[in-house]
């Protein structure tokens, strides 16, 4: 049996899975996060290179390469699209952009839906409702890439998500103002931007990294479960 190689943008999505694996060990892959371990005796990849396009097709083709018959997940965090999708609830997606994805053998409890994928931050109330005009519910950055490869090389692709932020609400900033040229968030701009607003920004990102860090536990107790 091969690999399942999970695929998300940022190391943070992936570490409460990480923790669930066996034999954890880093993988030199050059990207910024690779590691590989066992959950129940099946081989795992984590791999995670920085959000969008571009990045997400780095990361799946570190996570399968020099595996024999793997199979790709791209998972990690959304903004939901659609109202009766809480914060903290995982979509398990049955469709990428209109392309149709294969569905794990899942027990917890979950929703399934479209999602749609794009090279920027859906972070206001008034871009997602524009987006939910789409069979989608919810929004993110990087499923499409890895979608698309996965379909370029022949092997199983799934998406599991979990919602961050929800229809109506707004983020702290507008994160796509901090992205370098490579596409990467500036960890050290969007900090310099909340310090400079410390009574209203500051806080609400705080709030939102506590959100996010509620949700990668939860989405890493979800795909421990799965039979993928």
């Amino acid at each position: 049996m091969g690999a399942i190689c999970f695929v998300a943008a940022e190391k943070g999505e992936l570490e409460a899975l990480a923790r669930k694996l066996e034999k954890l060990r880093r993988l030199e892959r050059g990207i910024e996060y690779a590691a590989s371990g066992e959950l129940r005796g099946q081989k795992v990849v984590l791999a995670a290179d920085g959000p969008g396009p571009r990045l997400a097709r780095r990361a799946a083709e570190a996570a399968v390469s020099g595996e024999s018959g793997p199979a790709l997940v791209s998972t990690g965090y959304c903004g939901s699209l659609d109202a009766s999708l809480a914060v903290g609830d995982i979509l398990v997606v049955t469709g990428v952009n209109g392309r149709a994805t294969q569905i794990p053998e899942c027990r917890a409890a979950h929703q399934t839906g479209e999602l749609v994928s794009v090279d920027r931050v859906v972070g206001t109330a008034e871009g997602k409702a524009a987006l939910s005009a789409t069979r989608a519910r919810v929004v993110e950055m990087e499923a499409e890439a890895v979608a698309a490869f996965a379909a370029e090389v022949g092997v199983r692709f799934y998406c599991v998500r979990v919602v961050t932020d929800g229809a109506t609400e707004n983020m702290p900033l507008d994160f796509n103002l901090y992205r370098d040229e490579a596409g990467r968030f500036s960890r050290a701009r969007i900090a310099r931007a909340a310090l400079g607003r410390p009574l209203t920004v500051l806080p609400a990102l705080v709030r939102f990294d506590r959100t996010c860090r509620r949700a990668s536990r939860v989405l890493g107790d979800f795909l421990a479960d799965c039979r993928f």
